[in-house]
């Protein structure tokens, strides 16, 4: 072979052998790059199946109902099933406090209404949207095309769709935030402008210790209990010793998620005549001046036989006794709820009322609203004695539910709050929370009737009575107590006129009263009935319901065969047991309202003598105080107990009679009514110049609220602990009486008051705002203003003239008529020419203060 061959063939097998190495590395890169597209061709993302609700809900437990909850065994989140049939349905929120604390205005019983809310769609959300119930148009209106012009929805929520099964039409929903946020009510009161930063506040709400507690589903309503948990990481104010921590605060609340009721209730209409509680309404097709259609709240009661005169009804409203009630109170408490069905017999109804036992045993708690519950709680800082609500459907005022609260404390020793003896001021008035001053349901009747039979105790020890006498006594106060939160679950509201059924002199007849009402309604603040002659003692309270209590329930239940029957009713509103007047007439705070018939803490149809009468009973008492209630080996609470107990007797009765002063009557009555007068006619000249003269001897005279010396040593609260670091010990009589004092003149010198003395005389006042100026500067100065004043007297003319100079010069002087002010700026001349530098050195320095505040004053005066 010759070398030019040779080298051809060695070229040739370099070539293949490149050629074979090379081409594996093709093929596999061949290869890699196939199966790259190859893998890429099989790993392309697939559509995503959505999960169904049964794979989001399969580690929950479901908990059917209205609406059906699922609850994660592990986390204990929520989510809740919206089904088609809820969408665009309404719907009623209604919440009450499981448990809280009176220091946050939250606590145990409280209601917080009812609203209606709507279930929507929108697109992948479901929204709860709050409805506006405030209005009607008439369907037959074209104007009603317009309806929601210019008026809001809430939209309280909107969540998003986590499933939806299209077969079953079922939407899944996360539930938390609905329960867990303050979504479909606000939990934490408001902190109000003026506020001080020192009072107790709760913190920030704190989602991640707020738990929902409880999940309890029926067919018609869905309740849950959340408890809101609020922190601060300080805190100024603890609390009271009800708060554990007062930088980790719960509040348990219960939620109630109800469909809208579907059956034949039929509203009704209030009427002014008569006092139930209402749903308002404004008819926005009506052109009269009255468009009104508010809804009376009352419970559909429906004969068994609709023609019988009286029947049982189809479902009667049925009581359930906690078994937390105490033993021996359960015969009078149930006696007092049955006494509501003589009013409704008289409404065509028999056993109307029934009341049952909760079992130890039942599996039902009492705050559950499928039952209406007369609860017992023994609060730390009991903020009533009694309370009676109910909640309402919104678009019919019908009662769905009702719940009465009553506190342990109505049978101890023990007072609200600790204020009525309090150091400084033993007459300080019930102080609700903000929370009750908001809730039209307010009732502090049980603070009256604890005040009340407090002194009725202290009254029959002091006279030595037996212990059977007190054993009816306090009987009969719970019975009237039960009586009147039951009136309030049936509807009624407050009637502050009632108290003026009987005399004095009927009220002293033990035979006459015996069984009765004392007054002409339970649903009164009336005074505990004593008389001076104690063998001639009656009943204490009522023990039955009064006429008008049966002719309001008439009202609210009877079923009318016509409306001339209910107007031939009520048009009886002009009888004297039947007079009217509730919370928004009531006299109880200086300046407000006009008619002293309606007010609390009196009785009789002669308000002014009964308040004497009792003024006088005082003041006997008080001398056999010390030796009745300073008991050896015990220590001086209870005899300071009794001392202000008594005092604070006198300073109702000077209140009571100071509303005549200025006072104008009210009646109601329609145009035209048989027994109806004019709307407004003004007390006589003779009972308003019995009313001064009153106040002049009992409310400002030098011995006004006297007491025997002796006993000013002796009131001495028993030492607890460090409890006097809050102030000393001593009692502060003078802080006391002036108090009481500065009570009345705080009325009487209200702008409000002298206004309408000038402006009633222009229809039948006699006691002008002349007179009745002199005669008032009379009383605080006339019986010493020549010689020696003691020191109430000084303490009380300084507060007077203070207020004289107030109403020229201070913040509400701008609220003052003129001629109000020149007769303030008359009786400071009159004061200043009277005060002659005269008497012991005391009264010396006295008159001088006197003189420099007015001299002082009249330089600010234009």
């Amino acid at each position: 072979m010759n070398i030019k061959k040779r080298n051809t063939l060695r070229l040739l097998s370099l070539v293949l052998l490149v050629c074979a190495f090379i081409a594996p590395q093709n093929l596999e890169a061949q290869r890699k790059k196939k199966d790259k597209k190859s893998k890429t061709e099989v790993e392309a993302p697939k559509p995503k199946k959505d999960k169904s609700i049964k794979d989001l809900t399969k580690s929950s437990k479901k908990i059917e109902g209205l609406f059906t909850m699922y609850r994660d065994t592990i986390t204990g989140s929520l989510q809740m099933v919206i089904s088609d049939a809820h969408l665009g349905k309404d719907y009623i929120h209604f919440n009450q406090v499981a448990n809280g604390v009176t220091d946050a205005g939250r606590f145990r019983g409280a209601y917080g209404g009812s609203k209606v809310f709507k279930v929507k769609k929108y697109y992948d959300k479901i929204e709860f949207v709050s409805q506006n119930t405030s209005f009607y148009f008439d369907p037959e209106s074209a104007i009603s095309k317009s309806k929601d012009a210019n008026t809001s929805e809430g939209i309280m929520a909107t969540v998003k769709i986590e499933a939806h099964d299209k077969e079953e039409g079922l939407y899944l929903i996360k539930a938390d935030d609905l329960f867990l946020k303050e979504t479909f009510t606000q939990v934490k009161p408001p902190r109000f402008p003026g506020s001080s930063p020192m009072a107790f506040s709760l913190g920030n709400l704190d989602k991640t210790k707020t738990k929902i507690n409880s999940i309890k589903n029926y067919e018609d309503n869905t309740n849950l209990e959340v408890e809101y948990v609020y922190s601060s990481p300080s805190v100024l104010n603890g609390g009271s010793q009800a708060i554990t921590d007062g930088r980790n605060v719960s509040i348990k609340v219960f939620h109630s998620l109800i469909a809208m009721p579907d059956n034949s209730y039929e509203p009704l209409f209030d009427d002014p005549r008569v006092g139930y509680f209402t749903t308002q309404v404004e008819d926005q097709t009506a052109t009269n001046s009255t468009p009104y259609k508010d809804l009376v709240h009352r419970w559909n009661l429906i004969k068994k036989d609709p023609e019988a005169a009286i029947s049982e009804p189809v479902k009667p409203i049925t009581w359930w006794m906690e078994n937390s009630t105490p033993v021996e109170w359960r015969e009078t408490i149930t006696q007092g709820v049955l006494e509501w069905n003589k009013a409704f017999e008289k409404a065509g109804f028999k056993n109307a009322m029934v009341v049952k036992m909760q079992p130890d045993d039942a599996d039902w708690d009492a705050g559950d609203i499928n039952y209406n519950v007369l609860r017992w709680t023994s609060s730390p800082n009991p903020p009533f004695g009694g309370y009676g609500p109910s909640f309402v459907n919104p678009r019919s005022g019908e009662i769905i539910g009702a719940d009465i609260m009553l506190e342990y404390v109505h049978f101890t020793n023990r007072v609200f709050y600790d204020q009525l003896f309090d150091l400084a001021k033993a007459d300080v008035e019930f102080n609700a929370s903000e929370y009750l001053k908001k809730n039209k349901v307010l009732c502090s009747f049980g603070h009256v009737m604890h005040e009340n039979s407090l002194f009725g105790q202290a009254l029959i020890e002091t006279t030595g009575g037996s212990d059977l006498e007190m054993a009816r006594m306090k009987k009969e106060s719970m019975l009237a107590l039960i009586m009147h939160e039951v009136g309030h679950t049936l509807g009624l509201n407050h009637n502050m006129k009632a108290s003026q059924l009987f005399s004095p002199e009927e009220l002293a007849d033990k035979d006459f009263i015996e069984g009765k009402c004392l007054t002409g309604s339970v649903m009164d603040y009336a005074g505990i009935n004593i008389t001076n002659d104690r063998a001639k003692q009656g009943q204490y309270y009522d023990t039955s319901v009064g006429p008008y209590d049966v002719w309001a329930i008439q009202f609210g239940y009877m079923p009318f065969k016509s409306e001339q029957e209910k107007v031939a009713l009520l048009n009886r509103s002009t009888e004297p047991e039947l007079i009217f007047g509730n919370d928004a007439d009531d006299m109880r705070a200086p300046g407000k309202a006009i008619d002293p018939r309606v007010m609390i803490g009196d009785l009789s149809n002669d308000q002014i003598g009964y308040s004497i009468d009792r003024i006088k009973l005082v003041d006997s008492m008080m001398s056999g105080v010390k030796t009745k209630f300073a008991k050896t080996g015990e220590s001086y609470q209870e005899l300071r107990r009794a001392y202000y107990l008594l005092s604070g007797q006198r300073a109702t009765a000077v209140n009571v009679i100071s509303r005549f002063i200025g006072g104008v009557y009210v009646d109601r009555a329609m145009i035209g009514q048989e027994g109806g007068s004019q709307p407004f006619t003004p007390v006589s000249l003779e009972d308003q110049k019995r009313a001064m003269n009153a106040l002049t001897k009992y409310a400002f005279a030098p011995t006004a609220f006297s007491a025997p010396s002796e006993l000013y040593n002796d009131l001495a609260m028993q030492r607890r602990g460090f409890g006097f670091m809050r102030g000393t010990e001593d009692p502060k009589i003078h802080q006391q009486v002036l108090t009481y004092q500065q009570n009345v003149l705080s009325h009487v010198l209200h702008y409000n008051t002298l206004q309408r003395i000038t402006d009633s005389e222009l229809y039948g006042n006699e006691y002008s705002l002349s007179t009745f100026m002199t005669d008032l500067n009379s009383a605080v100065f006339k019986a010493d203003i020549n010689g020696n004043v003691n020191s109430f007297r000084q303490n009380l003319q300084i507060s007077y003239t203070n207020t004289l100079i107030d109403m020229l010069t201070g913040k509400q002087s701008s609220r003052y008529s003129n001629n109000a002010k020149s007769m303030a700026l008359y009786n400071l001349k009159q004061i200043r020419s009277m005060a002659a530098v005269t008497g012991n050195v005391s009264s010396k320095a006295h008159k001088e203060h006197l003189r420099t505040l007015i001299d002082n004053a009249l330089k600010e005066v234009k």
